[in-house]
């Protein structure tokens, strides 16, 4: 993420604050923008309107919270008062007369007239809306993803305002963010007519959060062993007995749960039609007939920390119990009645082993790694786990192609971007890792010239410990700051194919995925 170094500079007058708030609103209107913008898009956006307009470079970080502002006004217009937070600092109190009391939870305005803070929290009880004086953002995000409350109205400086944007912005938080007209941590001021503004704005048009925790539960309960009875083959022999235990066992369902969160997003519907919770279970079928397949042929014997199914039933058993995976999550398909569904996770599919076969072919001979390779190999072996979830919600909402396309993409950057981020937190730890082809690996390759040293490497019994060594810990270091450079990289391309997405909540949804994959 691009450091954008606010530097604590507003402009000067109320007037000339509000000059360039209207400049900055005229020149968002004119973009056609869907929020929420990355930080690089904002920071991209700010250098374009201070060369246009030729203003003081100081004003950078002001002028890109104005424009995040600009971009959220309608959504946050469009949402209840009683569904907004009105956040204030402490700083606003008259720190010399100030008798409140300060728990964990911010400060205790008693309401008496030494500052401003009880009028503007008088008027958000008049309008419905809850307010808090207190410092941060990180409570606040609990408070939306809980449903407590859709959106954000918060008064801050400049220099909380920096490390609490990422926060809101890998959380989709529908927010407006007004800054103090000064730094310092007591005595503040505001533009307060620009909060009380803010504070009262409505809009007649509708907005559709998606209640993510409502949805999380209904995919679990899609898991359980009464719900998958009702749409799995009877159990009648020991293969489907064993499947469907390993079925309604642990498991995140984040495919799942992307399919089923695009879907609503694409759709606009609050409730999930039988055709997706049946795709949704035919692509979790095919994850568990991957994980199966992949301890098999690693020799697996422990995941989510128990026995895996070869180790417990042996190798025989565990192939077929994959390949009935298999065959259920394509019959599941079928009974969807849209070929595309099939045609897409048959696609994925193929993808998916020509990835992992030509991991398997490299680990059965390690040679010399180059970066291109590995990129290949994840683009076959994980992109497509994100995309078919991706696609399929789109097929089943019946949306177009462009945004197929964009969806695409999106995984493409996404997937890569994880995969890196993986293989550098394979060394976070001190767990034994099996030789593989990894991006720390390649990178490492591409470093060096000593052909003896990466033979040696490529073959030692313990990697961790050959590449911790004393001798070798500076390339290792400069292996892994190159791939966490490439995650970056990834990360913004992903972000950034989103760009030309008008569906907020859609765009809302990816930007969280995002934020939770690479947190």
């Amino acid at each position: 993420m691009e450091k954008t170094q606010f530097k604590y500079e507003v402009p000067t007058t109320r007037e000339a604050r509000q000059l360039l708030r209207n400049t900055i609103r005229t020149f968002v209107d004119k973009q056609n923008l869907t929020p929420p913008l990355s930080m690089d898009t904002l920071a991209n956006m700010a250098r374009q309107l201070i060369d246009e307009r030729q203003l003081d470079k100081t004003l950078k970080g002001w002028i890109m919270v104005e424009l995040h502002n600009a971009v959220w006004f309608d959504t946050v217009a469009s949402i209840p008062h009683k569904k907004r937070l009105l956040l204030l600092p402490k700083c606003l109190r008259n720190s010399s007369s100030c008798k409140a009391d300060i728990d964990e939870l911010g400060l205790l305005c008693n309401l008496c007239t030494q500052c401003n803070i009880p009028d503007l929290q008088t008027r958000a009880e008049e309008l419905g809306m809850m307010s808090l004086v207190a410092e941060g953002f990180t409570s606040v995000v609990g408070l939306v993803e809980s449903g407590v409350v859709d959106a954000v109205i918060g008064v801050s400086c400049l220099d909380s305002l920096e490390k609490a944007f990422p926060l809101l912005i890998n959380n989709a938080v529908p927010g407006l963010a007004i800054p103090l007209n000064e730094e310092g941590c007591k005595d503040t001021t505001v533009d307060e007519s620009y909060v009380y503004r803010i504070m009262e704005m409505k809009s007649e048009q509708k907005v559709n959060l998606l209640n993510y925790d409502r949805l999380k539960a209904t995919i679990q309960n899609w898991f359980q062993p009464e719900s998958l009875s009702k749409v799995l083959s009877p159990l009648d022999d020991r293969t489907s007995l064993i499947a469907r235990q390993w079925m309604a066992g642990d498991g995140k369902r984040w495919r799942p749960y992307l399919l089923a969160a695009t879907y609503m997003a694409l759709s606009g519907e609050s409730e999930l039609p039988e055709k997706v919770k049946r795709a949704a279970i035919a692509i979790e079928c095919f994850h568990k007939a991957s994980l199966v397949h992949d301890d098999i042929e690693d020799e697996d014997l422990i995941r989510y920390g128990k026995e895996t199914v070869n180790a417990t039933h042996g190798v025989p058993m565990a192939i077929n119990v994959g390949d009935m995976y298999l065959g259920e999550g394509y019959r599941l398909l079928a009974q969807c009645e849209q070929m595309g569904l099939i045609k897409v996770a048959a696609e994925a599919h193929i993808a998916l082993c020509k990835g992992q076969g030509m991991e398997l072919e490299w680990s059965k001979n390690p040679q010399p790694l180059n970066m291109d390779y590995i990129l290949d190999i994840f683009k076959h072996k994980t992109v497509p786990a994100f995309e078919v979830s991706l696609l399929t919600a789109s097929l089943c909402a019946d949306d177009h192609e462009e945004t197929r396309a964009i969806l695409s993409h999106y995984s493409h950057a996404l997937g890569i971007a994880y995969q890196l981020k993986d293989d550098v937190e394979d060394f976070d730890t001190d767990e034994p890792l099996i030789i593989r082809p990894s991006a720390v690996i390649a990178a490492i390759c591409e470093d060096t010239n000593d052909e003896l040293f990466v033979h040696s490497m490529l073959h030692t019994k313990d990697l961790k410990g050959f590449l911790k060594s004393a001798d070798h810990a500076q390339m290792l270091e400069r292996a892994i700051a190159r791939v966490q450079t490439m995650v970056d990289c990834f990360r913004k391309e992903a972000l950034a194919a989103l760009n030309p997405i008008t569906n907020t909540e859609l765009k809302r949804l990816l930007f969280r995925v995002t934020g939770r994959i690479l947190k």
